[in-house]
């Protein structure tokens, strides 16, 4: 068992312990409690002053463009000093919280949590429910994929930093050489990987050896809802209309060996990214900076396009990765640290990270002419961002993850993974993804429907 699998295991069950108690005790309280978050919130005033009082806060992140954001808040505010503290990235970084959280010391002010981990947090009430600061207020400040996925119940755990709509990112020297046009729906996604393959038996539509948020993503994509979630009420069912246009349609590409056999990050990825043995990408609008710098032999060749609909003239999108920043429930500065968050994800602290090139979850940023306008010489000149943006407006409504995707997500290659090997196929994989979630669940206590 490798160390990120097993940490995925060890941090899923402390949470699902935790939440599941702490979820069941304080059921039935979410009317009084919303009007008493909202009577209480803090103002704007409020957050001033406790600026003009300063203080220290400890930020837990990885996100690289922080470090420019932190600068500017301090610049802002002299007052405030932000220690901002990397603890490894996805799982290494919750374990790290997770075991702060135990042990009562060492806990940030701030955390940065991915979307699909944010729920088992939440539940287990590690956040602060940010209602008390106003936040609810901010309905309509970002797009429908990434502040739904800050949402739980009634409360608002996280204040959305950047988000990933999804795309195809195509490599037109490919397309061009072999006349293949740029596929519209999934089934001219197949016809097209067919023809390349058959033309280049080295040649690959994309690679894909099974991953958890890219299927879920697809899933998402075709209407899918195979996860219902109220409280420590459970339901997980891959066996949806969704779920089964993706299996039927990937099935093809997996059978007939037209994806190619390698993990995304890799070394070969990156080559196959770059010689054009590999074509194209369907995954997140934070992908065009990871390509300008880790795959400097495609500039100029790749393009953006919308991500392929499973019915013609359709418009639906999901979102693929994207994180939150959150304040532990146990930070002893709550009130500098929303402060903090909101410069960072609301205010002028998202212009400093779009210009060092994340993708923003906010509205205001994504419709501004100098984003959607903005040429990416990689792309040929393409104006990329209005791709992303147009994408990013159609996200798929009532979306939900499990409150422990993190140990969902690790057991994925042990299930489903199996269908890339063969032996198995994709639906029996996510009947097996779906039996070894509902064990889980289960055995923690949840109560599955």
């Amino acid at each position: 068992m490798n160390t990120p699998r097993r940490h995925a295991l060890l941090l899923g069950a402390a949470l699902a312990v935790s939440l599941v108690a702490t979820a069941c005790g304080s059921s039935g309280q979410g009317g009084s409690e919303a009007a008493a978050t909202q009577s209480a919130a803090m103002s704007d005033a409020d957050l001033q002053a406790a600026l003009d009082a300063g203080g220290t806060i400890t930020v837990m992140a990885w996100e690289p463009t922080l470090k420019q954001v932190v600068s500017g808040f301090q610049a802002k505010y002299p007052k405030v000093k932000v220690n901002l503290v990397n603890a490894g990235t996805h799982i290494d970084q919750y374990t790290a919280l997770q075991n702060a959280i135990k042990a009562g010391s060492g806990v940030p002010d701030v955390a940065q949590i991915e979307y699909y981990a944010l729920p088992q947090f939440a539940l287990s009430k590690s956040v602060a429910d940010l209602r008390a600061f106003g936040a609810d207020k901010l309905d309509g400040t970002f797009t429908p994929g990434p502040w739904n996925s800050v949402r739980s119940g009634n409360g608002v755990h996280g204040l959305p930093m950047d988000s990933g709509p999804m795309a195809l990112f195509y490599n037109k020297e490919v397309f061009d050489k072999h006349k293949i046009a740029v596929p519209a729906t999934w089934e001219e996604y197949i016809a097209a990987a067919r023809k390349l393959h058959a033309a280049d038996p080295k040649a690959y539509i994309t690679n894909d050896t099974g991953d958890a948020g890219f299927t879920t993503s697809m899933i998402w994509q075709a209407g899918g809802k195979p996860y219902q979630v109220d409280g420590t009420k459970v339901r997980v069912d891959f066996t949806d209309p969704g779920t089964r246009k993706f299996t039927t349609a990937w099935q093809q590409l997996v059978s007939e060996k037209l994806v190619a056999p390698i993990t995304a990050w890799s070394d070969a990825w990156y080559k196959g990214l770059g010689d054009g043995s590999i074509a194209t990408l369907i995954i997140g609008a934070w992908m065009p900076a990871n390509l300008e710098s880790g795959v400097k032999a495609g500039s100029g060749k790749w393009r953006v396009a919308p991500m392929p609909q499973w019915e013609a003239g359709g418009a639906a999108s999901a979102e693929n990765g994207g994180s939150s920043l959150v304040i532990p429930e146990a930070s002893t500065n709550k009130a500098l640290a929303y402060a903090f968050i909101k410069y960072a994800n609301v205010d002028e602290g998202v212009q400093t990270r779009v210009d060092g090139g994340a993708f923003p979850a906010t509205s205001a940023h994504l419709e501004a002419p100098a984003f959607q306008d903005k040429k990416f010489p990689y792309f040929g000149g393409q104006e990329v961002n209005q791709v992303l943006a147009r994408s990013a407006d159609q996200v798929v409504d009532g979306w939900s993850y499990l409150p422990y995707q993190v140990y969902a997500n690790s057991v994925f290659n042990d299930t489903v993974g199996k269908a890339y090997v063969g032996g198995t196929t994709l639906q029996d994989g996510l009947k097996a993804w779906q039996d070894a979630s509902i064990t889980y669940a289960k055995d923690q206590g949840f109560s599955v429907q």
